[in-house]
């Protein structure tokens, strides 16, 4: 292997980790903890 595919295998590693880390934190700013959506209450469940 060239020290071009290392890296290149490194810069995918990253983007990876990189775009795993930013999906995590939307959904949990999205979500609370019992995996309710924040910006969309549902008033159904409370009705009942």
């Amino acid at each position: 292997m060239s020290f071009g595919d290392i890296v290149y295998i490194i810069a995918i590693i990253v983007f990876v980790f990189i775009t795993f880390g930013i999906v995590k934190n939307y959904y949990k700013s999205k979500f609370d903890d019992e995996g309710r959506r924040m910006d969309m209450p549902d008033d159904s469940n409370e009705k009942d």
